[in-house]
């Protein structure tokens, strides 16, 4: 079959690769140079198994910026552009996906077009309204940001929804093909309602926002009373109905799922009585808070911020919580520099940044890090951090 993906981030580089084993794919984005990236067999982002695959230069994966290569022959068409969400609206800004949505229907009306990026609840039956020559589906993804070719090749579970019971052989063929790609012969795979299938995608994340939030709460009170957090949690989780797994404290939830998809699950609260989803929200507020509070009680005289990154592995800084809490420190006049290694810039925010890592632990006298790296333990008496475990 001929397959295309539009948009190269995470989502859209890893279905690319995992549809090319098995099918001729074209991947299309706005941003030449990622295009240029991916046809030179170089990965754009950061993920160990799409740079390894890319290296290989599948002739069957080829990218471009034009639309009317991508779209007019193909015979599925997987949306998974950016769907920011934006805070005056309390929604997520979808425009990138209709956009798609017009070339498919001007390009390619006869396409099955299967939506992977995030949505609001209940969007896709909009559309289908919207765009009623388009056979549309929504497919959520379940991915780790530096691990997403690997998720994607051993998924917990394949969910695709249509917004009509008549659609349901599209849906089971697309969730055919993800499965084709995988490497696992026993993976669930549910075909459900289109909006369904939306809500299984904000509930699972605000799940993993609750439990995050959850024993970051645990750390502040145990912080706060001078105990030590990590016996607690210990205790706490070797409860088999909690487990030990998702528990490690941090300055809180980030990265570009979980805040953005807990809101949105808020948002589509209205009118619904709710107190948990408001308070996963505000925990993370709170929690970062209190972090900022911990490193200005250290009176510290130059601060020194360790890496921008949401998570270990990942070359991604959106709505990274060490970004807000280096914001909110900018504000209070004290001394700051950031290591980051992978930032070709020289500041941040308007804070300096380095890449000379000597450098930077001299000059610092306290180094706050969202998660701990080996190379810090010849200065680890000076590095705040709640990360209890070394690990994600």
């Amino acid at each position: 079959m001929k397959i295309t993906v539009a948009g190269v981030g995470y989502v859209g580089l890893s279905l690319a690769c995992l549809l090319s084993k098995h099918h001729d794919v074209t991947a299309i984005d706005i941003d030449a140079h990622r295009v240029e990236s991916i046809n030179a067999g170089i990965s754009p982002i950061r993920d160990e198994l799409i740079e390894a695959y890319l290296a290989s230069r599948p002739a069957t994966l080829t990218a471009t910026t034009d639309p009317h290569a991508a779209y007019a022959n193909a015979d599925i068409v997987v949306i998974a552009t950016p769907t920011n969400y934006d805070d005056t609206t309390h929604s997520f800004d979808t425009t990138s996906i209709e956009s798609v949505l017009d070339l498919a229907a001007a390009l390619n009306p006869d396409a099955l077009v299967v939506i992977k990026s995030t949505i609001p609840v209940g969007y896709t039956e909009q559309i289908a309204t919207q765009y009623p020559q388009l056979r549309v589906l929504f497919s959520p993804e379940f991915l780790r940001e530096g691990h997403a070719l690997g998720d994607n090749l051993h998924p917990s579970r394949i969910v695709v929804g249509t917004p009509e019971p008549a659609r349901k052989e599209d849906a089971e063929l697309f969730a055919r093909l993800l499965a084709d790609g995988s490497e696992d012969d026993d993976t669930p795979v549910l075909v459900t309602g289109a909006t369904e299938a939306e809500a299984i995608k904000l509930f699972a994340n605000t799940y993993l926002a609750l439990r995050i939030s959850y024993f970051n709460e645990l750390d502040t009170y145990a912080e706060s009373k001078g105990l030590d957090a990590k016996q607690i949690l210990e205790g706490v989780c070797l409860d088999p109905r909690i487990g030990n797994h998702y528990n490690n404290p941090s300055f809180g939830y980030g990265g570009y799922c979980l805040p953005k998809d807990s809101k949105q699950l808020l948002a589509n609260y209205e009118d619904i009585p709710q107190d948990l989803m408001r308070a996963i929200v505000d925990s993370n507020a709170t929690r970062k808070a209190f972090i900022v509070e911990r490193i200005l009680a250290k009176q510290p005289k130059m601060i020194g911020a360790y890496r921008l990154a949401m998570k270990a592995g990942s070359d991604n800084f959106r709505q990274s919580s060490i970004v807000d809490i280096i914001d909110e420190l900018h504000k209070r006049d004290v001394g700051l520099v950031i290591y980051e290694p992978t930032l070709d810039a020289k500041q941040f925010h308007g804070i300096p940044v380095t890449h000379d890592l000597a450098q930077f632990k001299e000059s610092c006298d306290l180094i706050i890090a969202n998660r701990f790296n080996d190379e810090l333990l010849d200065i680890a008496a000076k590095v705040y951090t709640r990360d209890l475990w070394h690990k994600d």
